[in-house]
């Protein structure tokens, strides 16, 4: 199954490859940012901008989309960030001047607030480490208690069903072990009959 899907998208890559070079027959490569050529890339959602649209939605006037991406950039796709260059994170999020890390604290804590990461204090103060949970679970739970528009989770849905992620698809049911059988030992079995001579 995974080598039919791994032949399906070269053919695809093969196709779009071929389909560029139509468009666009005196390309210089060396113009694109190719992945395998180039360092300093993570993996991303393919639905990120509608994820991110999403959480603007749900934080009330005070955008939280572009710290977010600024905080998903420093990560090395183990969830996890270390927070010790709040200015530069501010800047980075699109905050200047005297209120910019201020500013960036406080999205930071709606994003807290909304689940989308948790925060913990250490050597660089409040905000020291970083953890970032799916954010497809955390829209999924929005969703649920009424907060999310019904047009953004609907073309989440087809989006995920898209690229074939599986994160909103429900938990498979957890079935129930049977439970373990007694042992009949020879006293039981003599209690047993005895009790149902009486």
């Amino acid at each position: 199954m995974a080598t039919e899907s791994k032949k399906r998208l070269s053919k695809i890559a093969r196709q779009k490859v071929a389909m560029r070079a139509s468009l666009w027959p005196d390309l210089d490569e060396s113009r694109l940012w190719e992945r395998e050529k180039s360092a300093g890339w993570l993996s991303v959602p393919r639905p990120m901008p509608l994820l991110l649209q999403i959480m603007d939605s749900l934080s009330k006037g005070k955008p939280v989309s572009s710290t977010y991406l600024e905080l998903w950039c420093r990560t090395y796709d183990d969830s996890f960030v270390i927070a010790t260059k709040h200015r530069e994170m501010a800047y980075y999020s699109g905050f200047t001047g005297e209120r910019a890390v201020r500013t960036w604290a406080t999205r930071m804590h709606i994003l807290k607030d909304l689940g989308f990461i948790d925060i913990k204090e250490g050597p660089n103060g409040p905000i020291s480490y970083v953890l970032i949970f799916n954010p497809y679970l955390e829209v999924r739970e929005h969703q649920q208690a009424g907060r999310v528009n019904a047009a953004f989770f609907n073309s989440l849905i087809q989006r995920t069903i898209d690229i074939g992620a599986q994160d909103l698809a429900p938990p498979p049911e957890k079935k129930l072990a049977p439970p373990p059988e007694k042992k009949v030992t020879p006293r039981r079995r003599r209690r047993r009959l005895r009790r149902e001579r009486t």
